[in-house]
């Protein structure tokens, strides 16, 4: 993988990282395949801000990963969103929450 030095890092345009913090420092560089693979690699070892600007990183990876013909697998985890586990949650607390019905 080419390697990024300070320099070309900070003149590199934001929009090549999958995150940029906001302080304005950017994570997981987009900007060739190499770097693509690593991001992808090192999504769940990134600390992100808030839940939103996760999603939005994993986002920019999956499409970055495509456009560049790189195969995604279906159990990576760059490649599951938000919305799976959303869906996990939202049907543990129907099971819950009828649980607590039958008990009334």
């Amino acid at each position: 993988m080419p390697e990024l030095d300070t320099e070309d890092r900070e003149k590199m345009d934001k929009r090549k990282f999958a995150y940029v913090d906001k302080e304005g420092e950017g994570h997981l560089p987009i900007n060739d395949d190499a770097h693509v693979r690593n991001a992808m690699a090192r999504f769940n070892q990134t600390d992100f801000e808030s839940g939103t600007k996760k999603e939005t990183a994993r986002k920019k990876i999956v499409t970055a990963a495509k456009r560049r013909g790189i195969k995604v697998a279906k159990k990576d985890n760059v490649a599951k969103g938000r919305k799976t586990a959303a869906r996990k949650t939202s049907s543990r607390k129907k099971t819950t929450s009828s649980s607590k019905k039958a008990g009334r």
